[in-house]
């Protein structure tokens, strides 16, 4: 059985905490294993997007093909650089409403994202997370993380470095799981998913920004009436 040490988190608080764990915390993901970490909404899992390391947190969390993971970035630059397609409208409401509870699906990237992060439509979930340490970590990482509630399949998503520790006990020993604690968040709605691989934005998942707001920068949007 694993001791208290063995499952004990990584602060990731205060400043002086946030500095100490980000290098830790590279290191961790550039091995190819999966981060617990505090997001704008709940508890994530993740970790760098080769594709060893992404079929690492198919494993952790048990996802059924076809099902993929979104990826948080740090800045618009870093999604140019992977080769992501933004057009006008997600221009619009990425300048609109980023960083913060908004995923974009877009199209591209097809160098440097695994074919397991796409969705059915081709394209890859991103969204520029609004939560300053996690910002930090993926600017010193240099590369997105891939993204995914902490928690077991049909279970609530976590909102404490503790349900994560509850849930995955043997991961977390075993060195697969770091988690990081930014302590308790408050209850939220999930990010609204917009699909903007087609000649019209439409909301395939509703969630913290309600369409009628996001309709205010782009008129036409479909879906979540």
């Amino acid at each position: 059985m694993a001791s208290t040490t063995d499952l004990r988190p990584v602060p990731f608080w205060s400043p002086a905490e946030i500095d100490a764990a980000i290098p830790r915390a590279i290191a961790h993901v550039q091995d190819g294993r999966v981060l617990a970490y505090p997001t704008e909404t709940v508890y994530g899992f993740g970790g760098a997007i080769e594709t060893d390391a992404v079929a690492r947190l198919v494993g952790l969390k048990q996802r059924p093909p076809g099902k993929p993971f979104l990826l948080l970035v740090s800045s618009s630059a870093m999604i140019g650089r992977l080769g992501l397609q933004m057009n006008r409208a997600a221009s619009m409401l990425a300048a609109r409403f980023w960083p913060g509870p908004l995923t974009l699906v877009l199209l591209g990237a097809e160098k440097r994202v695994p074919s397991r992060l796409r969705g059915p439509e081709g394209g890859v979930a991103v969204r520029w997370t609004s939560h300053p340490a996690l910002q930090r970590l993926i600017a010193a990482l240099g590369d997105p993380l891939t993204s995914t509630s902490a928690n077991v399949p049909r279970q609530p998503a976590a909102l404490a470095a503790s349900e994560v520790i509850a849930s995955f006990p043997q991961q977390i020993a075993g060195g697969t799981v770091m988690v990081l604690d930014g302590g308790r968040l408050e209850p939220s709605a999930p990010s609204t998913v917009v699909d903007c691989t087609g000649a019209h934005l439409r909301v395939i998942r509703p969630g913290a920004i309600a369409a009628a707001h996001l309709r205010t920068v782009v008129p036409d949007l479909v879906g979540d009436q």
